[in-house]
C-alpha cells in the first residue's frame, strides 16, 4: 500500500472536532472494507506543532504533537483546522513559514474553519474562493480582499486548495479528500462506518445570523 503522508498541525487554542474529525475520518478509511480489522488507513497521519510540548485545546484538553515544524518531512496532504488559537497563530511567522513550505509541495492543502485565515495570511488564498466559520466571513473578507468569500457552501475546492466551514464541516472536507484520492466508493464507505451522513451537496447546513 502506498500510503499518503498526512499532516494536521496543532497548536494551542484549537478547536477539538477541528483536528479530530478529520483525523477520525482519515484513521479509519480502509481500502477494503472486508478487511477492515487486518489493514490499516491508507493515510499516514501525523500532528504537527511548532513545539514538542503538549497542546492545550479550546476546551482544556491536552493533546500530544507527533512531530515539530522542524522535524516534519514533507507531506502529501496538510489541514489546518481553527480556532480562537487562529487570531494569533495567523501572526505566528514559524507557523506561516511551515504552512508556505508544505504548501509548496503537498498534493492537497486544506483548512477547517477560520484554519482558512492562517492559509489567507500565508497568501495562499489570493484570487481564490475560499470559506469559514459563518461569524468569520465578514472578517475574511476585510483581512484579504483578494479572496472571493463563499457564504454558502460547506466545503470549497479549488484546484489543490480546499477550505470547509466552521468545525463539523471538517469531517466533510476530509472526506472529500478521501473521495478525491481514493474514490467516492470508499469515501462513502467511511462515512457509512463513522454513522454518519455522506454530504450529497456542498451546501452549508445552517442559515447565516441575519
Amino acid at each position: 500500500m502506498n500510503r499518503k503522508r498526512l499532516g494536521i498541525v496543532l497548536f494551542d487554542d484549537i478547536e477539538v472536532l477541528d483536528f479530530c474529525g478529520p483525523f477520525e475520518v482519515f484513521s479509519v478509511t480502509r481500502e477494503n472494507e472486508e478487511r477492515r480489522r487486518e489493514e490499516t488507513s491508507p493515510f499516514e497521519t501525523w500532528l504537527v506543532s511548532q513545539f514538542e510540548r503538549p497542546v492545550t485545546t479550546t476546551g482544556g484538553m491536552k493533546v500530544i504533537p507527533d512531530i515539530t515544524f522542524a522535524a516534519c518531512p514533507p507531506l502529501d496532504i496538510l489541514v489546518v483546522p481553527g480556532g480562537w488559537g487562529t487570531r494569533s497563530e495567523m501572526h505566528n511567522d514559524a507557523m506561516l513559514a511551515f504552512v508556505r513550505a508544505q504548501a509548496a509541495q503537498v498534493e492537497t492543502l486544506a483548512s477547517v474553519c477560520t484554519g482558512a485565515l492562517i492559509l489567507g495570511k500565508a497568501g495562499l488564498l489570493d484570487g481564490l474562493r475560499a470559506t469559514t466559520h459563518w461569524r468569520s466571513l465578514q472578517l475574511m473578507q476585510e483581512l484579504f480582499p483578494r479572496v472571493t468569500v463563499d457564504h454558502t457552501s460547506r466545503v470549497v475546492q479549488q484546484e489543490k486548495i480546499i477550505t470547509s466551514a466552521g468545525i463539523s464541516a471538517g469531517i466533510d472536507m476530509a472526506l472529500q479528500i478521501v473521495a478525491n484520492h481514493l474514490g467516492e466508493d470508499i469515501a462513502r464507505a467511511t462515512a457509512r462506518h463513522m454513522e454518519y451522513p455522506f454530504p450529497e451537496t456542498d451546501e452549508r447546513r445552517i442559515g447565516l445570523e441575519p
